[in-house]
């Protein structure tokens, strides 16, 4: 799952879908090797540090007892808060506008729902597939999540979500979104740069222990949503 909004200016006939996607992944590379990093080291300390181990425990704690609290708003802080005020402090000169708050009436429930998919997708893989952390069991749960779950749902969804919202909810303009052509064009090369950017994050995901595999993903979401708000804005990366 990653927080790019999708373009909506489909690639030329002559080009492979898939090369849209590795052009953002490359505009990304920078990003994404910082989170993906952070993710690596992050992962070591938990198993070499034990005062690391402690805290990314007492994290895991917080977010079995605050449940699905703890899963929306982390979520929304990352990927619809964060961006918003680095927008406004930034590229607005410290000046909110009105289309900040319409963009929070989009993204804040937009990105509740997709952390709630995401968090109960962690606990489906994990009755499924066990708690190992063996690598036959963490590449199955990496395929499963990237070519199936991203795949089939979260990227498509996200895309689809966002055009409506560029078509400002008009219903007449659906239609297209449920086309082989609007897959091919729009949604693969967003689903290809997000699997360059996030496979090696959910891999780093899945070797830690269920409770934390959450927090984790919020935390890669919100370095990531800085960074690429940054740079987005800034005009150093590619939609």
């Amino acid at each position: 799952m990653g927080v790019d909004e999708p373009t909506q200016t489909d690639p030329s006939p002559r080009q492979w879908p898939w090369q849209a996607g590795l052009r953002s992944a490359r505009a990304n590379f920078l990003p994404a090797l910082v989170v993906q990093a952070v993710m690596v080291s992050l992962l070591i300390a938990y198993h070499q540090h034990a005062s690391t181990r402690e805290l990314l425990d007492s994290l895991a704690r917080h977010k079995e007892h605050a449940g699905y609290l703890f899963v929306c708003t982390s979520a929304m802080i990352s990927a619809a808060i964060i961006p918003e005020l680095l927008r406004i402090l930034f590229f607005q000169q410290g000046k909110p506008r009105r289309s900040n708050f319409k963009n929070l009436l989009f993204t804040l429930p937009l990105w509740a729902f997709m952390a709630i998919t995401v968090d109960l997708f962690y606990k489906v893989q994990a009755m499924v597939f066990g708690h190992g952390v063996d690598i036959k069991t963490i590449a199955t749960k990496v395929v499963v999540d990237q070519f199936v779950y991203a795949a089939l749902f979260a990227s498509p969804a996200t895309c689809i979500l966002y055009e409506w919202k560029h078509s400002r909810f008009r219903m007449s303009h659906m239609p297209r979104v449920f086309s082989y052509d609007y897959y091919r064009n729009v949604i693969f090369p967003v689903l290809f740069a997000n699997w360059c950017v996030w496979i090696p994050m959910i891999c780093v995901i899945y070797c830690l222990p269920l409770s934390l595999q959450f927090p984790l993903f919020s935390l890669a979401l919100s370095m990531w949503v800085l960074i690429y708000t940054w740079m987005s804005e800034s005009g150093t990366t590619s939609e």
